[in-house]
């Protein structure tokens, strides 16, 4: 089991930036996939980042490359997505999320375990 527990999701005004964190414990870390999601009322959950169980690889939804950026921390046990430049339609609740069947994965079913989600909203 894992357990994942967001944080750092607040109100910022267009532009501005905003950085998330994710922060797990339980099994062991750095054998897992690491992803953030996003999700507005209703609509389906989208893809934002990826990060290889290494940190060595990461992969983003074209809507936010160039702008948000993952990484991780081993030793530390967190996963932490930098948001700059934020748009309006960024506002949504981010979720992390761990998963062990690969190094890249989009899809969310994909994904083994989740956490509560940080709402992030944008002002224009």
């Amino acid at each position: 089991q894992v357990q994942l527990a967001e944080s750092g999701g607040g109100l910022v005004q267009a532009g501005g930036s905003l950085r998330l964190s994710c922060a797990a414990s339980g099994r062991a870390f750095s054998g897992f996939t690491m992803g953030w999601f996003r999700q507005v009322p209703e609509k389906d959950r989208e893809f934002v980042a990826g990060i290889s169980r290494s940190g060595l690889r990461t992969y983003y939804a074209d809507s936010v490359k160039g702008r948000f950026t993952i990484s991780r921390d081993n030793a530390k046990n967190t996963v932490y997505l930098q948001m700059n430049s934020l748009k309006p339609e960024d506002a949504a609740v981010y979720y992390c999320a761990a998963g062990y069947k690969g190094d890249v994965m989009t899809d969310g079913n994909e994904y083994n375990y989740w956490g509560q989600g940080t709402q992030v909203t944008v002002s224009s």
